[in-house]
């Protein structure tokens, strides 16, 4: 059953109905439900389909193709094709032998056919350009797990396919409740505490959330997922940035440098740290990153553009570096962790990460949601007299009100102490003489429980607890 994803179904199905041919790229990161996406959106009924495989020449991408083209249907099809002319030919003379009807022609994993010297895109912008786009029956849909190949091939080709896509759909990891939802629908009967712990694991990722079994506890799946030798996560974070970046080296160099910084690092800072070259080769790589959702940039109030900070915000690659990397644990470690001050630190952590991937629910409980907002993390230096502070969340707000937001992960109702509420006035002043706002401050705390109603409480402006982040 396809959880969520509504509007992006209606949109591939609605491509049946256009007057025109259209050309559709769904893309997203890896094990997001692209193909799912698309497989259940048209009831698995494909005129053509074919997916390319990973890691392999062209000759044999060329073999797949023609024998995919004999089972789909073409009369009198070759046994051998010499190039991707020949095979976008021979596609042509498949979709000519039936008459009437939208035909859609689904091309999975579309850049692993890009192999080098392949000529494989100048065909596809042949294909579409020359022939496709001047029928009224075609619904030409690609897909792929490169999120960085599909957007700088299609999304934003500068060549032959530039501007000719009609629908791009990028798809988003699910949010708390559509977790929940998945689980549910698999029979998976989970508390929302530990909902929100497997989310802080997995993120928004359907086919993670998939894997979890019903009959145990969240912790044992854990070990059975990531720390068992058979486990079906045990290897996933190589697999993941191996399907996404051809050369995945620096790319999880700039992850690794990430993990160490919760709060992020400027492009200096990586550069410096990291010994990269300053090109645009460096730009284009935290461009992949950020396109494939395990970094956000923003930049911090007050800061110039070339202090832009990048963080690191994919929940499982922040969970591998604090607990797989370098040190495979006991296959019942998570079970073993539970309560200890590891553990609870992390949660903290965690917990934080998993507030910026629901910054619309929190408007929500803010009562904010039709006001144009940006938001972000903030943080100060100690320099001359002006003390050092970090913000978990800033929200700047178009009504002309800031929300300094504290996030804290706290397994009953957290109370704020006298200690506690002095350093959130402090990092009040120091946000305010630093910026020099004059926009009115709220103080926003966002915690799992809610807050005690203690001497602090009605110096908070507003609260939102996890149940918010449910909604």
């Amino acid at each position: 059953m396809l959880i969520g994803r509504d509007k992006e179904k209606a949109t591939l199905q609605e491509a049946l109905y256009k007057e025109d041919s259209q050309f559709i790229a769904v893309y997203g990161r890896r094990r997001i439900g692209k193909t799912y996406l698309i497989r259940e959106s048209y009831g698995y009924q494909f005129y053509f389909q074919f997916t390319g495989a990973a890691n392999t020449s062209l000759k044999n991408q060329l073999a797949r193709f023609a024998v995919a083209l004999q089972e789909q249907g073409l009369k009198e099809a070759p046994n051998e094709i010499k190039s991707w002319l020949e095979a976008f030919r021979l596609l042509k003379r498949l979709i000519n032998q039936k008459d009437g009807g939208k035909k859609v022609i689904f091309l999975d994993e579309l850049p692993w056919l890009d192999t080098p010297r392949s000529g494989f895109l100048s065909e596809l912008e042949a294909f579409w350009n020359g022939w496709a786009s001047a029928r009224k029956d075609i619904v030409f849909v690609v897909c792929g797990s490169a999120t960085s190949w599909m957007v700088k091939k299609i999304i934003k080709n500068k060549g032959g396919l530039h501007n000719r896509l009609t629908q791009r759909i990028a798809l988003k990891p699910f949010t708390l409740k559509l977790c929940k939802e998945l689980a549910i629908s698999n029979g998976v009967e989970l508390s929302q505490r530990q909902l929100l712990e497997a989310y802080m694991i997995f993120g928004g990722v359907p086919y993670y959330w998939s894997l979890l079994k019903k009959g145990a506890s969240l912790a044992q799946e854990i070990d059975r997922l990531i720390f068992a030798d058979d486990g079906d996560m045990y290897d996933e974070f190589s697999m993941l940035y191996a399907s996404l970046f051809k050369k995945p080296e620096p790319y999880i160099k700039v992850i690794s440098l990430l993990a160490d910084k919760n709060y992020g690092m400027t492009r200096q800072e990586l550069i410096s740290t990291g010994g990269f070259d300053e090109n645009g080769a460096f730009t284009d790589l935290l461009s992949d990153l950020e396109w494939c959702g395990f970094i956000r940039s923003y930049q911090t109030i007050g800061k110039q553009v070339k202090d832009i900070v990048y963080q690191l915000i994919d929940n499982y690659t922040v969970f591998y570096f604090s607990f797989i990397k370098d040190s495979r644990r006991a296959k019942n470690y998570w079970q073993s962790i539970q309560g200890t001050p590891t553990y609870n630190t992390w949660c903290g952590l965690a917990f934080e990460r998993v507030c910026l991937w629901h910054t619309e629910q929190i408007k929500a409980k803010l009562g904010i949601s039709g006001i144009v907002t940006t938001e972000n993390a903030w943080r100060n230096t100690a320099k001359n007299d002006v003390a050092g502070a970090q913000i978990d969340l800033l929200i700047e707000r178009g009504d002309g009100i800031t929300d300094i937001c504290e996030i804290k992960y706290s397994n009953s109702e957290y109370a704020i102490t006298t200690e506690y509420m002095d350093k959130l006035l402090q990092k009040k002043s120091v946000f305010q003489t630093v910026t020099k706002t004059r926009k009115a401050i709220h103080l926003v705390m966002i915690t799992t429980l809610g807050l005690a109603r203690n001497a602090h409480y009605g110096e908070i402006q507003n609260e939102v607890t996890a149940d918010d982040l449910f909604k």
